[in-house]
C-alpha cells in the first residue's frame, strides 16, 4: 500500500470517525441544543492541519465536493417552483434584491476604504443563504411546517440559487457573456434531463427501474448518483461552479423520480447525510485559516455583522405584513446564515488573486461563526413561541 492511499486513509477515517461522534455529543448535551454541523465543523478544526493534523484535507477533497454536491442536490429537491408564482417566492425574490443592492453599497463602502478588494465575491457573499446548511437543523426541530416552511424554503431558495446564477455570470472563467451562456446551456440541458423518463412511461424500462428500486439493484438511487455526477461534470465543464450542477440536479429530481419518491427521499438522506454531507462539513472546518482569523479578528466580526445587516434588516422590513414579529426575527437569523457558498466565493476569489487572504479566511469564518450562533437563535425564538402556545392553550382548556 502507497504512502498516498495509507495518508488518505487515514484521513478518511479521522473524517468519519467525527462525523459518528457528532451526533453522539448532540446527544449527550442536549441542553446545550448544538447543531450537528457544528459539532462537525469544529470537529473538523481541531483534527485539521492547523490543530492535532491527524488528516489531510487534499486527500479526502474529491469526497468532500460529491458531500457539497449532495448539499444543493438536497436542497433543490427541496425547492418547489411553484413557490415562486406565490407569495412566499414573491416576497423572497424582493428580499433578495434588497439584500443585494444593500450589499453593494456597503461592500462599495469597505472598497472605497481600501478594506475589501474583490467587491462582486464579498457583496454575493453577503447575499446568500445556506438552505442546505439549514435543512437537517429545520427538520430536527419540525420547523417546517405550516406557512411558515413555505416562506423559509423559499427564501433560502432564493438566496442559494440568484447568487450561484450570480456567480455564473460575472465570476465564470469565460467572462459575463459566456458565463451567462454557459448558465443557459446547462439549465437547457437539466430540462432535457427532466423529460427523459417520460420516454419510457409505461413500458418495460420503468417496470425494470420500479421493480429494481427496492431490491439490491436500487435502480433510482443508482441513477440519480449518477444524475448529479452528471451534472456536476457539466457544470464544471461549461466553466461554472459545480453547486449550480447540484441545485439543477435536486430540482430536475423533483420531476424526475420515478417509482416510490418516498422512498428514494429516505435512501438519499441516508447516503447524503450518512457519509458524504458530513465530510463537507468536517473538511471545511479542517481547511479553515485560524491563523489569519487570529491576525485579524476584527474582520471576522464585521463580516458576520455584515451578514445579518444585509440579510436580516431587509426580511424583517418586507415580511412585515406577512409574519408576526416573532416569526419575521426567526426568518432574520434563518436568512443570514451562510456557509457553502462563502467557501466557494472565497477560493473563487484566492484563485483570480482578487480577495485578499485575509478576507477569504474572515468571510468563511463570519460563515462558520453564522452557522453556529443564528440557527440556535431561531430554535431558541421558535422553541418560544411553542411554548407560549401551548401556555395558552392549556389555559384555554381550564377556563
Amino acid at each position: 500500500m502507497s504512502d498516498e492511499l495509507t495518508q488518505a486513509l487515514q484521513s478518511l477515517f479521522v473524517v468519519a470517525l467525527v462525523a459518528a461522534l457528532a451526533p453522539l455529543i448532540v446527544g449527550i448535551m442536549p441542553r446545550l441544543r448544538v447543531p450537528q454541523v457544528v459539532v462537525l465543523i469544529v470537529g473538523g478544526v481541531i483534527v485539521g492541519p492547523q490543530v492535532l493534523d491527524l488528516a489531510e484535507p487534499a486527500s479526502i477533497e474529491l469526497l468532500s465536493n460529491v458531500g457539497l454536491g449532495f448539499l444543493f442536490l438536497l436542497a433543490g429537491y427541496e425547492l418547489e417552483l411553484t413557490l415562486f408564482r406565490q407569495r412566499a417566492g414573491k416576497l423572497a425574490v424582493i428580499a433578495w434584491v434588497a439584500s443585494a443592492v444593500l450589499a453593494g453599497l456597503l461592500v462599495g463602502l469597505l472598497a472605497y476604504l481600501g478594506l475589501v478588494r474583490a467587491f462582486v465575491p464579498v457583496a454575493l457573499g453577503l447575499t446568500t443563504t445556506a438552505l442546505g446548511t439549514l435543512l437537517p437543523i429545520l427538520r430536527d426541530n419540525n420547523m417546517l411546517r405550516g406557512s411558515f416552511g413555505s416562506f423559509v424554503l423559499a427564501g433560502g431558495a432564493v438566496g442559494e440559487f440568484f447568487p450561484i446564477v450570480a456567480i455564473a455570470i460575472f465570476l465564470g472563467s469565460s467572462g459575463r457573456f459566456l458565463g451567462l451562456l454557459s448558465l443557459l446551456a446547462v439549465a437547457v440541458i437539466a430540462l432535457i434531463l427532466s423529460l427523459i423518463p417520460r420516454l419510457g412511461r409505461g413500458g418495460r424500462l420503468q417496470k425494470v427501474v420500479a421493480e429494481g428500486q427496492g431490491a439490491t439493484a436500487q435502480t433510482t438511487l443508482r441513477w440519480t448518483v449518477a444524475m448529479l455526477l452528471l451534472l456536476l461534470l457539466i457544470a464544471n465543464a461549461f466553466g461554472l461552479d459545480v453547486v449550480l450542477g447540484a441545485f439543477l440536479a435536486g430540482i430536475v429530481l423533483r420531476r424526475w423520480a420515478p417509482g416510490d419518491v418516498r422512498s428514494l427521499e429516505d435512501k438519499l438522506d441516508a447516503v447524503g447525510y450518512g457519509f458524504f454531507i458530513p465530510v463537507f462539513f468536517v473538511a471545511s472546518g479542517m481547511g479553515l485559516d485560524l491563523r489569519s482569523i487570529v491576525q485579524s479578528p476584527d474582520r471576522l466580526i464585521l463580516f458576520f455583522v455584515l451578514l445579518l445587516v444585509v440579510r436580516g434588516l431587509p426580511t424583517l422590513v418586507i415580511y412585515r405584513s406577512a409574519l408576526p414579529r416573532p416569526q419575521r426575527l426567526e426568518l432574520v437569523f434563518l436568512m443570514a446564515t451562510a456557509l457553502p457558498l462563502l467557501v466557494a466565493l472565497a477560493e473563487i476569489g484566492l484563485e483570480t488573486g482578487e480577495m485578499l487572504p485575509e478576507n477569504a479566511a474572515a468571510l468563511v469564518g463570519a460563515g462558520v461563526l453564522s452557522v453556529l450562533v443564528f440557527p440556535g437563535i431561531a430554535v431558541a425564538i421558535d422553541r418560544r413561541m411553542a411554548t407560549s402556545r401551548e401556555a395558552v392553550t392549556g389555559s384555554s382548556a381550564v377556563s
